[in-house]
């Protein structure tokens, strides 16, 4: 098994893509791009690649030599490897000329007359993904003179546009055809067996990835940003280098976002992660997933809807740390009713290769599962080694990531950072919020802050699960007191189409205040749902104003307005065990 073929280069691509991903609320610019993105800002430094994997970049196990560390694998492939290597780079990039080093001037003229004092630049932003992508351009829009530095690692745009939620939730598109073709029966609808097309996904998203490139390029430098296609690394406080050539400027903002942790066992040079999982050249028939996060979750669904035979690993006995336990024991649940095979309480302690595309992974447990494609999602840590933070003496607080003040500045007062580089919710829409808010405040006369409370999410699993909010166990710790609001039903839809699927809704209340502080869901098309709630706990909703909605009838989201009885109330006990409480 391969990666798939790198499509050819066309003339309407011919620069480099670079855009600002979507607002917290999906918007951009160009309506034409709105679209989920749960992802990070990226860019900055990698490290030398391994030349025994040269010319096996193909080849669909990632043969690597040993990796020194979780962290560390990644940025080991790929510093003095040609751009077009890397089989997860963006398709924008491949085969263009323009993957050489260089340089894109932004349009002049206005508020961009120069930089004030003694500096080439007023910003100079490390990263063009997210986070740095919208500070570049914002900052731009206030007058600034900015320049953007991006090693391309994976493409301009970052993970989110290229090997993260964008090209992920195409892929869960796909993944639900054949469910919907299942339940159509129902509804009188007769369709012979799908038949899928693995290299038309491939070549379709590789196709809408190219366009997003292009209009993210586009934005940015019809704002006035120069776009510095090499690795950026810090020399000074108010200097950047970017191969043989510097940089000065009064302030500079690091914004190179994450990279996937590899698991430290022998065989590791088997695995793929989330950066390649979107080249496959074929459909993997027997996955092994290594996490229990979003990204594991999401592409267990994905794969299995796809037709692949799914084993989960979980080192714990549920999924989704963090998330409401009702909602994550709920879609656990629901993920084995469907026949994804989730394996508890173990972990990956080897895997050894048998021949081409056929590995066994043995579990602590002493279980031994057979595979043609291995994929770690046990986390991503902060891309932050090898770019000079030492040499102007950075603070680095946690899992490596660059220690800020609430307003993104480090340590040294010219040098500020925003999104996953930092000890940040990992979430697309905040590494945007951060970089707007950067920029309003450092060129814009508007200080201010990103609001990190209640930030809704969803996990585009199979049924999707949303929120926003605390979850019970933080709220219970928060308030002392609550109330909580449970509903388990099985959808209309289903109720024709004779799919087993249910959805599961809950609600969280300070008994104080009748506050509504948290809302959570597992079911279709949840993360829509979420949106709209997220709004109204933003608002500080009551429990008797949400009751005092009138619902949209028929649909499943009418069932938070119409939840009346309390399914329990609970207080947290002096020595800090709940006690339930009869409502």
């Amino acid at each position: 098994m391969e990666y798939a073929a790198f499509p050819a280069r066309r003339s309407r691509t011919s620069r480099l893509g670079v855009l600002t991903a979507a607002s917290a609320l999906g918007l951009v610019a160009f309506a034409a791009v709105r679209s989920t993105y749960v992802s990070l800002s990226l860019g900055g430094a990698v490290g030398q690649r391994p030349a025994t994997t040269a010319a096996k970049v193909s080849q669909f196990s990632m043969r690597s030599a040993v990796v020194p560390s979780p962290l560390a694998f990644g940025r080991t492939m790929a510093q003095n490897a040609p751009v077009n290597d890397m089989p997860w780079r963006s398709a924008y990039l491949r085969g263009s000329p323009l993957s050489a080093r260089g340089m894109s001037v932004g349009a002049t003229g206005g508020a961009h007359a120069g930089a004030t004092g003694n500096y080439e630049y007023d910003l100079f932003v490390i990263g063009a993904g997210s986070g740095g992508v919208r500070a570049s351009r914002i900052s731009a829009g206030h007058g600034a003179k900015v320049a953007v530095a991006d090693d391309l690692d994976v493409g301009l745009g970052g993970t989110c546009v290229n090997v993260g939620c964008v090209p992920k939730k195409l892929f869960a598109y796909g993944s639900e055809i054949t469910t919907e073709v299942k339940d159509a029966a129902g509804f009188g609808w007769d369709f012979a067996s799908p038949d899928l097309q693995w290299s038309r996904l491939i070549e379709n998203k590789d196709k809408e990835i190219n366009r997003l490139n292009g209009i993210y390029e586009r934005m940015l430098t019809n704002s006035g940003v120069d776009v510095i296609k090499g690795r950026a690394t810090l020399v000074d406080p108010h200097t950047v280098a970017v191969g043989d050539k510097t940089y000065s400027a009064e302030k500079i903002l690091v914004a190179v976002g994450g990279w996937p942790v590899i698991p430290d066992i022998p065989g590791k040079e088997h695995v793929i992660t989330s950066n390649e999982i979107f080249y496959l050249k074929e459909m993997p028939k027997k996955a092994v997933i290594l996490g229990s996060g979003y990204i594991a979750v999401e592409f267990a669904g994905i794969l299995h809807g796809y037709g692949s035979n799914v084993d989960l690993i979980i080192r714990r006995d549920s999924i989704l740390r963090g998330f409401d336990k009702d909602c994550s024991d709920y879609l656990r649940d629901a993920m084995i009713g469907q026949g994804i095979n989730i394996h508890k309480g173990t972990e990956a302690t080897a895997i050894e290769k048998r021949g081409e595309n056929d590995y066994l992974v043995t579990l602590k447990d002493g279980t031994v599962l057979e595979a043609d494609c291995i994929l770690a999602a046990i986390g991503r840590n902060p891309k932050t080694t090898n770019i000079g933070l030492e040499n102007v003496g950075i603070e680095i607080g946690k899992n490596g990531g660059i220690a800020v003040k609430k307003d993104g500045q480090t340590n040294i007062p010219s040098i500020y950072a925003v999104g996953d580089c930092t000890d940040t919710l990992q979430l697309t829409p905040v590494a945007l919020a951060e970089g707007h808010c950067f920029a309003d405040t450092q060129f814009g006369n508007n200080p201010r802050t990103a609001d990190l409370e209640d930030v809704a999410t969803a996990v585009f699993s199979h049924p999707n699960l949303g929120t926003v909010g605390l979850p019970e166990d933080a709220a219970l710790e928060k308030y002392g007191k609550i109330k909580v609001y449970k509903s388990e039903f099985r959808p209309l839809k289903h109720t024709v189409s004779g799919s087993t699927e249910r959805s599961f809704m809950k609600i969280i209340v300070d008994s104080a205040s009748d506050r509504v502080v948290g809302m959570h869901m597992v079911g279709a098309h949840a993360g829509e749902m979420m949106q709209g709630f997220a709004a109204a706990i933003k608002m500080r909703i009551t429990k008797k104003q949400l009751d005092s909605v009138i619902g949209i009838h028929p649909t499943s989201a009418e069932e938070f307005v119409t939840m009346r009885t309390a399914s329990y109330e609970t207080e947290k006990a002096s020595q800090g065990v709940p006690q339930p409480a009869m409502a």
